[in-house]
């Protein structure tokens, strides 16, 4: 009886041990999960406390620092404020040499702006007379694929004398510019249609084309036709009224 009975006891013991373990270990669990949504309050709470400050920290420097200018864009082309000076080099020129106003243009013969002011140009010499001169600068831009050959033939056909009536010629006939034509045009023009040929494909005469366009890129001009009035750059196919008006000035000027 005292064996079972000390059993008994001991399972009671036992259980209630077990009891209190749990009961401990509860309260363990609860205390740090209690600690734990402490330490989440507080972390947050902080972090909070930091963004407030941090923003209105930003809006101070914002408020302080100096407005910026945006910047200006950037000029494509040649100044029309400032004066070049622009080479001719030998280019075709009509008009005295003694003119007392300059208009060099740069131009392409593929380019239908160009063909358009071409008229404009014998209205000045025209209306002017000996007090202008034109002097002419190739400029075949890349993407005209027949203006290379168009040049070549004119700058050719200014070795025989006739480089303004080959440049007449092909401004009036754009939609018909080939090789097969300039050799036709020569040959009404009267040259010497072998010599013609030769001179169009010499490498002398792709030098000076090239020079021409070498000009061009340094004095910044990009698109035709491209004018300089007595050195003021004038950019477009103009009509006779802006011509008119740079030529007054200039005129003015030598008054």
């Amino acid at each position: 009886m005292a064996s079972s009975e000390n059993q008994s006891s001991g399972a009671g013991l036992a259980g209630v041990s077990a009891i209190v373990a749990a009961l401990i270990l509860g309260a363990a669990v609860v205390y740090g999960s209690s600690l734990v949504s402490e330490s989440v309050r507080e972390t947050a709470e902080r972090l909070e406390g930091m963004r407030v400050a941090m923003t209105e920290m930003k809006d101070a420097m914002g408020s302080a620092a100096p407005v910026r200018q945006a910047a200006a864009p950037k000029r494509r082309g040649p100044d029309p404020a400032k004066v070049y000076e622009i080479k001719l080099n030998g280019a075709p020129v009509r008009g005295p040499e003694d003119a007392k106003i300059t208009i060099v243009e740069f131009s392409d013969f593929q380019c239908p702006f160009c063909g358009r002011v071409s008229p404009t140009l014998d209205e000045v010499m025209k209306e002017y007379g000996d007090d202008v001169r034109i002097a002419f600068k190739n400029l075949p831009l890349a993407f005209h694929a027949k203006a290379p050959a168009a040049h070549a033939a004119a700058m050719a056909a200014g070795r025989q004398g006739k480089f303004w009536e080959m440049h007449d010629k092909i401004f009036e006939n754009q939609k018909e510019m080939s090789p097969e034509k300039y050799d036709e045009w020569a040959q009404e023009l009267g040259l010497d249609v072998a010599k013609f040929k030769k001179d169009a494909a010499s490498a002398e005469v792709k030098k000076e084309i090239e020079a021409d366009k070498q000009q061009a890129a340094s004095l910044g001009v990009t698109g035709t036709p491209s004018f300089f009035v007595n050195g003021r750059f004038m950019s477009g196919a103009q009509p006779f009224s802006a011509f008119k008006a740079a030529i007054q000035r200039e005129l003015n000027k030598k008054s």
